[in-house]
């Protein structure tokens, strides 16, 4: 009995090297896929243009401008007004006047945590560990039908994202994210696409999120990616309104 017990532990070990073995290899295979970790990270600063267009039809003027190491902007323009989130590495800001707010307010962490994903400037799976998240191999599943294999990163915060590559490419196709925000979970898909090289880097030029009912509620289409272009920090600066308003709520550095 005990022998038995030795050997099922041993088998236990065994798989689960090899799982994390498979999962650092589709890491590595991924990274590859999109140019190499060289080439990655050759960029420094990332700007993307598109139309973005929701669930109700209406189009938009979208832009997000990224630079090392996580500073993130986001523009959306429609009927002449400008929705704005940015991140300057350790608080964001946001003006929302589709809701009726133009001044610039801070972002809890609730609200931030879209954004965060976004500033990190390589994705999850690029210096998983480095960043504090955990990868798991899956193995197979489908997506729309067609096969694909399936990774489990759990971010620092915990939340979780599973990545779905195509066997083929190793590119992802889909991410399915799962936030926990107070006790209740928070679910998206994204499907990503039409891959297309910028200074040797595989970036997707579609993109479709919504809820698991309806995945394609918001399809974003890049027009245009530019890297290494010439970026100042004070596009994600706090503006100076909310520069005293920081300092008494005690939300610097959320992350």
């Amino acid at each position: 009995m005990r022998h038995a017990v030795m050997v099922l532990v041993a088998v236990s070990c065994l798989s689960v090297f090899a799982s994390a073995q498979t999962a650092e290899e589709l890491v590595s295979k991924n990274i590859q896929a999109k140019g190499g970790l060289d080439r990655i990270k050759a960029a420094k600063t990332r700007r993307m243009t598109g139309k973005l267009k929701n669930a109700r039809g209406r189009v938009a003027i979208f832009g997000q401008t990224n630079m090392r190491p996580d500073l993130v902007r986001q523009n959306l323009t429609m009927q002449g007004m400008t929705a704005i989130q940015a991140y300057d590495g350790s608080t964001g800001w946001q003006t929302q006047p589709f809701r009726g707010r133009k001044d610039p307010e801070l972002m809890g962490e609730d609200t931030l945590r879209d954004l965060l994903l976004a500033a990190d400037f390589d994705g999850p799976l690029v210096d998983y560990a480095e960043k504090g998240n955990k990868i798991e191999y899956l193995g197979h599943d489908l997506v729309d039908g067609d096969d694909a294999l399936r990774l489990r990163v759990t971010l620092k915060n915990g939340d979780i994202i599973y990545f779905y590559l195509d066997p083929d490419t190793y590119l992802e196709i889909r991410k399915e994210i799962q936030q926990f925000v107070r006790g209740s979970v928070r679910e998206r898909v994204v499907d990503v696409g039409s891959y297309k090289p910028v200074n040797g880097v595989m970036y997707p030029f579609s993109i479709s999120e919504g809820p698991r009912s309806n995945p394609s509620a918001q399809v974003t289409t890049v027009e245009k990616i530019e890297v290494n272009v010439a970026v100042s920090d004070s596009e994600f600066a706090l503006p100076a309104s909310l520069r005293t308003e920081e300092k008494k709520s005690g939300l610097v550095g959320v992350h």
